[in-house]
């Protein structure tokens, strides 16, 4: 048999080249091997796809927590003030109960308060988070996050000094002034001061920490209680509440530089005309930005239905389990800690992760879907254990916000994310006021021996069903619909507020 001329290790024609799979000191394969098909290039490729997506992810969840750098000075002040606010929750049922109601476990003169006490914030919130929102576009982000995270420090003082049933009434007088200037106006300030400094694509990441974060400092300020004397939780979440406004003067930098014009020239009072003037523009001009935008519209929806559900279902849920299982503080704060330890592993862990994946809408979904499920076992909790296991769906159902605040930060420009959170925010405040009108009688009759039937958590499950309409919504929407009304608009219908 002739032997051919090798002119390279195992190819014995010239010009032939080894194939790139193959070392060149290789051995040379036999000839059976020869005839073999040579396995593409691809499939190695292929093998390398399931590392690589893994690596991506991780890389995608590292990035997010890199964007946390910068915002250290925001969210370390942030976590002590959600810090010092949870620790009180679960004290104030037991505490406004005894001063109110002494010596019962159910008391429909604290439900009937904290309800016209939602009632009222949600009213006055329809105007002060969108106002807040859009003087923090124009006079800066830190001047706000002063004054909302200030306006604790004054109820709570009251209740560390005196618990007598007057105190009481006085601190709930005072709480719902700094709870119509605060609540949701923090969270609403805060994101649009994250997308000043964050990019676009990188913001639900970063959203997903803060609530994370969020989640981190509930299960601390819950840890608190149950293990402080309760004598003692007040004074410390005063000086809790006592050190963020001083951290944040001291070290946050401010994002947006104010657009205020001097104006020493002008009389009191057209001053006054001027300011009522200029924000009926400004709140019309958040409206149109709103509502010319499908997503935002949409997301509106969403808010405005999962938030008459959820804040319905928050309001009564404590003083529920109080009178239907006779839950105490530390019952209470073990039920919280529950669902925000989990919380904290999927805000922080599972979103980033996800997100790239899915998307915010299948997220959102998903997470109303648990709220759902939620709220109908503790509708029909027959058995104290039944809340315990309800609050397992805390770990899905916690993603409804950070996911909201993404679709918004995506469906706005970004010189009106202040003016967009703060206009949803503003739904969601109608929401909150409405769902106690309703929610505070239908628990209180049901939680009676007046009730029609016996279904103690019929109010509950009849809130969860305003969820299922907010799935609906949520469902349709639709987040690759272009911003550009809202940017075109913006140059020829936005007048300077205060100018």
């Amino acid at each position: 048999m002739m032997k051919l001329k090798a002119t390279g290790a195992c190819y014995p024609f010239a010009g032939h080249t080894p194939h790139p799979w193959r070392h060149a000191n290789s051995p040379c394969p036999t000839l059976s091997q020869r005839s073999r098909p040579v396995p593409p290039i691809q499939h190695e490729e292929e093998r390398g796809v399931g590392k690589v997506g893994i690596l991506v992810k991780m890389a995608a969840w590292l990035e997010g927590l890199r964007q946390l750098r910068p915002l250290v000075h925001l969210l370390l002040p942030l976590m002590v003030h959600w810090i010092a606010d949870e620790m009180t929750v679960s004290v104030l049922v037991d505490l406004t109960t005894n001063a109110l109601c002494p010596g019962e476990e159910n008391c429909s003169e604290a439900i009937y308060i904290n309800g016209i006490q939602q009632t009222i914030t949600g009213i006055f919130k329809m105007i002060v988070i969108p106002l807040l929102g859009q003087l923090s576009d124009e006079y800066g982000r830190k001047p706000f996050l002063l004054l909302t995270v200030s306006t604790n420090i004054v109820p709570f003082s009251l209740l560390a000094i005196n618990q007598a049933r007057g105190t009481v009434y006085a601190y709930y007088a005072i709480r719902t002034i700094a709870m119509i200037i605060s609540k949701g106006t923090i969270f609403c300030i805060a994101v649009a001061y994250v997308a000043d400094i964050v990019d676009e694509g990188k913001r639900a990441a970063v959203f997903s920490w803060m609530t994370g974060l969020f989640s981190v400092s509930l299960v601390i300020g819950n840890m608190l209680a149950r293990f402080l004397p309760e004598e003692y939780i007040f004074q410390v979440s005063i000086v809790l509440l006592t050190f963020v406004p001083v951290y944040m003067w001291l070290f946050l930098n401010e994002t947006v530089k104010s657009t205020r014009k001097s104006d020493h020239d002008i009389s009191c009072l057209n001053k006054a005309v001027r300011i009522v003037t200029n924000r009926y523009y400004s709140m019309k001009n958040a409206a149109y930005i709103v509502f010319s935008s499908p997503t935002l519209k949409r997301i509106s929806f969403v808010s405005f239905f999962y938030e008459l559900g959820s804040s319905g279902i928050s309001s009564v849920i404590m003083y529920y389990m109080k009178a239907v299982f006779g839950f105490d503080k530390n019952q209470l704060s073990e039920v919280s800690i529950i669902v925000e330890v989990g919380s904290i592993f999927s805000q922080i862990l599972v979103l980033p992760l996800l997100n790239p994946l899915v998307g915010e809408r299948v997220i959102l979904c998903a997470a109303l879907l648990a709220y759902t499920a939620y709220g109908l076992l503790y509708g029909l909790a027959w058995a104290p254990w039944v809340p315990y296991v309800s609050t397992c769906f805390g770990i899905i159902y916690v993603l409804v916000k950070p996911a909201t605040y993404a679709v918004i930060s995506k469906g706005s420009t970004s010189a009106d994310q202040g003016k967009a959170q703060g206009f949803v925010g503003g739904v969601q405040s109608i929401a909150s006021f409405l769902s106690p009108l309703a929610m505070s009688p239908l628990t209180t009759w049901f939680l009676s021996s007046d009730a029609p039937f016996n279904c103690r958590g019929f109010s509950i499950i009849i809130a969860t069903l305003s969820t299922v309409v907010a799935l609906c919504f949520a469902w349709t929407l639709n987040l690759d619909a272009p911003k550009k009304n809202a940017e075109e608009q913006t140059e020829d219908v936005e007048t300077p507020l205060l100018s």
